[in-house]
């Protein structure tokens, strides 16, 4: 039975770190408080001049280096990303040029925090069709620039970074076992930036109205998040015949600690299996996952035959789930 599998991992984050204290000069906030509400203690925050595209670059040399692969082997590059160099050509394009990746087909996705996983389901789904051969993916959110740094209840969430893996075919049992996508529209109100498409466009009047910043009901997003989230683990490790005891590492989206830990307490995962690295980053949205897998399998918490598990949840809404077998 032909799989794809994850061969390669890359990541990149800002150099500037925007702590907890530098954001209590800011707005009416704490650092205790931010801690714990959400698990944050500092963010990367990309120089002025760095892009969304600039970030995935970085992230992708990480990745094309750990798989001892050329920009030419590529034939596609898939780009998930809310903050992408502009509204048109894709990040995706631009990413293609950078490195150099002539053979690859490029484009972008958008579906906020779980694009990462939702460019994985696509690939996964070229790969098995034998359509592609090697792909890229990354996930790159340049959030700063459209975070209202006068907005308390939001400006503490988010990050900037960059992850990207390479996906390949394999005969082996290795690989991605199983994947699901969902997403409900009658609720894209909760998560959103009304501002800069077609139906607000870029005025005087919107920008007076901070409509180019995230917006988001936050008590309801959590609660939504909460129950989809554990939906999707019982579905997927049911599916699969598991229990939760066997899945040996859980990679959540780095949204909010508290989300983290009301999932694991469901489901009888002990923390020790998650990997957590949101007090580092904040939410980085499509970056998130990518991230967190890289600095997984760099400090040695993903060993070959590992169950890992995948799952994010994001404006749309949208939520995703992997299970892949190391």
């Amino acid at each position: 039975m032909r799989r794809s599998r994850i061969v390669s991992t890359g990541s990149y984050v800002p150099e500037k770190v925007l702590t907890n204290v530098d954001l209590e000069k800011m707005v009416d906030t704490s650092d205790e408080w931010i801690i714990e509400r959400t698990g944050i203690k500092e963010r990367r925050i990309a120089d002025e001049g760095q892009a969304a595209s600039d970030l995935a670059y970085e992230a992708s040399k990480g990745a094309l280096k750990d798989a001892h692969l050329k920009p030419e082997d590529l034939d596609l590059i898939i780009v998930s990303t809310v903050t992408g160099d502009m509204p048109f050509p894709s990040t995706a394009c631009i990413l293609q040029d950078k490195l150099g990746a002539k053979k690859a087909t490029a484009f972008d996705i958008n579906a906020a925090c779980s694009g990462f996983l939702y460019g994985l389901y696509v690939a996964d789904s070229f790969i098995k069709s034998g359509i592609h051969k090697r792909i890229l993916i990354v996930g790159t959110e340049v959030l700063s620039r459209i975070t209202d740094w006068d907005d308390r209840t939001t400006c503490i969430l988010f990050g900037d970074g960059a992850g990207a893996s390479i996906i390949e075919p394999s005969e082996e049992e290795r690989g991605i076992i199983s994947m699901h996508i969902y997403s409900d529209g009658s609720m894209w109100d909760l998560l959103n930036m009304p501002g800069g498409g077609s139906r607000n466009p870029a005025s005087k009047n919107s920008i007076e109205k901070g409509l180019h910043f995230i917006k988001m009901k936050g008590n309801e997003t959590f609660k939504v998040a909460v129950r989809k989230l554990e939906d999707l683990a019982v579905k997927i490790l049911e599916e699969n015949k598991l229990e939760p005891s066997q899945i040996s590492l859980l990679i959540p989206h780095q949204a909010n600690l508290r989300i983290i830990q009301a999932i694991v307490e469901r489901l009888g995962i002990p923390m020790d299996k998650v990997c957590i690295n949101i007090d580092r980053y904040g939410n980085t949205s499509a970056a998130s996952i990518p991230i967190a897998l890289d600095e997984a399998v760099r400090t040695g918490k993903v060993k070959e035959g590992d169950y890992i598990l995948l799952e994010a949840f994001g404006g749309g809404l949208t939520w995703a789930s992997a299970l892949i077998k190391w």
